[in-house]
């Protein structure tokens, strides 16, 4: 489903040039969890910004279903980027001023959903994450847990075929990092492919498939203990 081929990726200024990927190959197939590991700056969030569309590779070739997407123009990017992706992130992006309820809704009014099936789809959404007793709070009312639940329902709402994490449990304690992890891993069960960029190895090892990046390169890649149980 996601081929990536001689990815690179640079930065420039006008007085220094970083390049954050190297000659990156790597392919995900369909219902896969996958986990990116490595050091802080290796590259982990670059990879997954041009893997969801976010960002554009400075050379090589990204292929999504067979189709080279690697130089789409803007508009098409968004498209596929809608149609496709969701994103989890460590700072949960939850807007302050929209309760639980809104805040999850957002994505089905972006994709013009009727009122009545959001109404549905959200009530369905809130009683599977255990969120229908916090549905009128406000982020500041929430527990770090609670808002990254919120912020996961919110993902997939949508019912997205790729789920893009980063770091989704770098602001809670175990606990609450647990509950995402079982979140996550349940969503995989049901088929939705999920890439998840984390710092533990605890963690990753309860996906299929570990990729290890160094200074922008596939250092290493394996399949952790959890694929039979996935």
């Amino acid at each position: 489903m996601i081929e990536l081929i001689d990815i690179c990726k640079v930065f420039r200024n006008k007085e220094v040039e970083t390049k954050a990927l190297s000659n990156i190959n790597l392919s995900v197939a369909d219902g896969e969890f996958v986990s990116i590991m490595g050091p802080s700056g290796c590259g982990k969030t670059s990879l997954l910004n041009i893997i969801g569309l976010i960002d554009s590779p400075s050379s090589g070739r990204y292929l999504l279903d067979g189709k080279l997407v690697s130089d789409i123009n803007e508009r098409n990017r968004t498209d596929l980027r809608k149609n496709n992706f969701a994103f989890v992130f460590q700072s949960f992006n939850l807007i302050d001023d929209l309760t639980t309820w809104e805040n999850i809704e957002l994505p089905l009014v972006y994709q013009k959903v009727s009122q009545a099936e959001r109404v549905k789809r959200v009530d369905q959404i809130l009683e599977r994450f255990n969120l229908k007793h916090r549905s009128n709070y406000f982020p500041n009312e929430l527990s770090g847990g609670q808002q990254q639940s919120v912020a996961v329902a919110r993902a997939v709402i949508a019912k997205p075929r790729i789920i893009l994490a980063d770091e989704p449990t770098g602001n809670l304690d175990s606990t609450h990092g647990e509950d995402i992890i079982q979140q996550l891993i349940k969503l995989n069960e049901e088929g939705t492919t999920i890439i998840m960029v984390t710092h533990s190895m605890m963690q990753a090892q309860r996906s299929q498939r570990i990729i290890h990046l160094f200074d922008g390169h596939v250092v290493t890649e394996s399949y952790s203990r959890a694929t039979t149980n996935l």
